[in-house]
């Protein structure tokens, strides 16, 4: 468990190590972020509670977009000289140009893709991309007491909503689906369910993730029979609604098929923050398809 708890902790958390680098910049040494990468590169982090934002031209130069103020309070705007000279021969303005990620970000792409053919824009979009999604499978409900770990018929649907741009890492999702019970196993469950995902790989065919369930409503049914004080076989149903923050963490992948279609597996319920494992390691398999809207 202590090993599965390690890998997720470092799936999820992978992306604050993404894109990030050591620079030495005019005899500083300095961690920065790549923003945007292509015939000239914006790089930038927070450094000591400052924003602070770097060129990189494709001979790996790298010069500081700097704002600095005059002795009577003006700003000098230095970063507009510095911009307007590493991307001379094109007509491109700095006039309107701000100091801030979304403006230089916007700027530094539009610059390579004027100068690259074969440049990709790597700037967000406005809107989110939706996928829609149906699935099906099994599950041996792994934290709920399951002593001869039988596995019964899971079926459910899911909206992900995921950043608007190209090939996004980050997304969120709202999932629902129903664990069915069988003769020997005599428990069902409801789940509505609200996630986080982030795709370690992510190609434009392949993405692998990680996720986490954060919050979850279930409706569950199960029938108990046990003897009473007489050894008299009583057979119960019952029924039960519980809302909680189990944080269930699992793993999957998603493979592209078409344009705008998905196949999608999931290993799901590996472990959780505030559930216990009822015995049973996890057998919660399951298969879909999902489509862009």
């Amino acid at each position: 468990m202590k090993k599965l708890l390690l890998i997720l902790c470092f799936l999820l958390g992978y992306t604050s190590a993404v894109a990030q680098d050591t620079y030495t910049v005019n005899g500083e040494t300095l961690q920065l972020k790549t923003e945007i990468d292509g015939q000239l590169d914006l790089l930038w982090n927070v450094i000591d509670g400052k924003y602070r934002y770097f060129v990189r031209t494709s001979d790996n130069t790298i010069l500081e977009l700097k704002n600095t103020k005059s002795d009577s309070g003006d700003y000098l705007e230095e970063y507009k000289s510095t911009l307007q000279n590493v991307t001379s021969g094109t007509d491109l303005s700095t006039h309107k140009v701000n100091l801030t990620l979304g403006s230089l970000r916007n700027f530094i792409d539009k610059y390579n893709g004027l100068t690259d053919l074969n440049y990709n824009s790597q700037v967000t979009k406005s809107s989110v991309d939706l996928r829609l999604g149906i699935f099906g499978g099994i599950s041996n409900s792994p934290f709920v007491g399951n002593d001869d770990n039988i596995k019964t018929p899971v079926f459910g649907v899911e909206l992900e909503i995921l950043e608007g741009k190209t090939m996004p890492r980050h997304s969120g999702f709202l999932q629902l689906r129903h664990t069915f019970d069988n003769d020997d196993f005599q428990y069902s469950t409801t789940e509505l369910s609200l996630g986080y995902r982030f795709r370690v790989i992510n190609t434009s065919k392949f993405g692998f993730y990680g996720d986490v369930r954060f919050a979850t409503l279930n409706l569950s049914k199960a029938t108990i029979s046990y003897l009473d004080e007489d050894d008299m076989l009583v057979t119960e149903n019952i029924s039960d609604t519980a809302f909680d923050a189990p944080f269930i963490f699992g793993i999957g992948a998603d493979f592209k098929i078409t344009d705008n279609s998905y196949i999608f597996i999931g290993y799901n319920q590996l472990f959780a923050a505030f559930l216990d494992n009822q015995g049973n390691f996890s057998t919660d398999i399951t298969l879909g398809y999902k489509l862009s809207l």
